[in-house]
């Protein structure tokens, strides 16, 4: 029940943030990404406090032995720069400067009514499903390589 009561506060602090920000409206996005025409650099202070919340919350954070709802920290175990990483911020980058959106602003875009975010979150949903198809796939053929 407390894990519930966190993801919801949680959630709604996230949701009450990027609402106030404008960061669920595609178009004050659009125009912070356009450095060159209408640029808004309003964003940037959101994005500049929300990293240094970030990094001050995570180094007292990971002074923990654990975290308050789990058992341990699940951190990355590689540093390493794959193809795939940079593929995917490269789709997600181009994603958002096309609409103006991404995902965690367009769910709470959701109960705007706005249609934008409608057509981003469908538009990524088939994404995911694509990508699972193609990963599958391709892990397949790797196997299938890796054994002849």
């Amino acid at each position: 029940m407390r894990l519930l009561v966190a993801a919801i506060l949680s959630g709604l602090v996230f949701g009450l943030g990027v609402t106030i920000s404008g960061m669920n409206n595609p178009e004050k996005v659009l125009d912070f990404l356009d450095i060159a025409g209408n640029w808004d650099p309003s964003l940037a202070l959101v994005l500049a406090a929300a990293t240094g919340i970030a990094g001050l919350s995570f180094r007292y954070i990971l002074k923990r032995r654990c975290p308050i709802f789990g058992t341990k920290f699940h951190l990355p175990l590689s540093n390493d720069i794959e193809f795939r990483l940079v593929l995917g911020a490269g789709i997600f980058g181009i994603g958002w400067g096309i609409v103006g959106l991404c995902p965690g602003p367009a769910i709470s875009t959701l109960l705007l009514g706005r249609w934008q975010a409608y057509v981003f979150l469908a538009a990524m949903i088939a994404g995911m499903i694509c990508y699972q198809w193609i990963d599958a796939r391709l892990t397949v053929l790797r196997e299938s390589a890796a054994t002849s």
